[in-house]
């Protein structure tokens, strides 16, 4: 497997960013970046982000939820940030995904999670939930789902051509074009560090059409099988999808219709576009706090 691997020079002073780099291996060829912030004792909480992001985007989430005592952690998946990026796009796959952020949970031991996710990060988190669920212990979901090959939207569908076929990707105004909120120059630029050049970008340009939207996508079955677990969860299961998505708005009736967990919950809508991280991150901080039983009740 030919590997990238983004110069730590890309990464100097990015703003609200302070955090110590930490990695993992997770396979001879592969080095997987994470936050780890907070106690290490502590319950921890986890952040996964999605497409074509990186753990940047809870920047402004770490602080706060480490500051209520918990452990806050953010994995870069394999492919973006500050985690490797193999070159072939069929090294890349939604099982993979999942195996590789599985692997590093295994080795911090991590039990008890509170996940939080959104985008690609709740495709790969609520299956790692599914299948490992005694390692779970609540989750907070905004902005995402499993999608089991019903279809899909015309506004993913251009963003699925757009990620395809354009001759120019650029990671960080695609971010501010998915948030309400105006990034400065500083952060479209953090956004943009990853991906030095068209080389770095293939995990990024490959995920919009690995999305199991129809039938026959891989990755239908496991999540149709996720779903029938879900439809059991009584863990604590909190929806907080934002105002202002067009793709995902409304895609919390689902889950709050579905899963005993949702039952009572302090379900909220969050204000902001796609990335609500970038438009809502108190809030969206606030429930994950509240969702491991602090703060507000859940």
């Amino acid at each position: 497997m030919k590997v990238f691997r983004t110069p730590a020079t890309r990464f100097t002073d990015l703003p609200d960013f302070p955090f110590e780099p930490r990695y993992h291996q997770v396979t001879p060829e592969l080095r997987l970046h994470y936050v780890d912030e907070g106690p290490g004792d502590a319950p921890p909480v986890l952040m996964l982000h999605g497409e074509p992001t990186w753990s940047y985007l809870y920047r402004h989430m770490i602080p706060p939820i480490a500051g209520a005592g918990l452990r806050a952690l953010a994995p870069d998946l394999v492919g973006f940030g500050k985690s490797d990026k193999p070159a072939a796009r069929s090294d890349y796959s939604y099982a993979g995904q999942v195996a590789w952020i599985l692997h590093w949970i295994e080795a911090l031991d991590l039990r008890d999670i509170t996940l939080v996710c959104q985008d690609w990060g709740s495709l790969i988190g609520l299956r790692l939930a599914a299948e490992n669920p005694e390692r779970f212990a609540g989750i907070v979901l905004s902005n995402g789902g499993l999608p089991v090959g019903t279809g899909f939207s015309r506004p993913f569908a251009l963003w699925r051509a757009f990620s395809r076929y354009s001759p120019v990707f650029p990671v960080g105004r695609i971010v501010q074009q998915g948030s309400k909120r105006t990034l400065s120059a500083a952060e479209v630029a953090a956004y943009d560090a990853p991906f030095p050049g068209s080389k770095y970008k293939v995990a990024a340009r490959a995920y919009p059409s690995m999305v199991p939207m129809e039938p026959h996508i891989t990755g239908v079955a496991e999540n149709q099988r996720a779903m029938a677990v879900f439809e059991q969860w009584h863990k604590p299961f909190i929806c907080c999808f934002s105002d202002g998505d067009p793709i995902t708005r409304g895609g919390d009736a689902v889950w709050r219709e579905r899963v005993p967990g949702a039952a009572g919950r302090p379900h909220t809508t969050l204000h902001g576009g796609h990335f609500i991280q970038e438009d809502d991150p108190v809030n969206f901080a606030r429930l994950a706090i509240a969702a491991c039983g602090l703060g507000v009740a859940a």
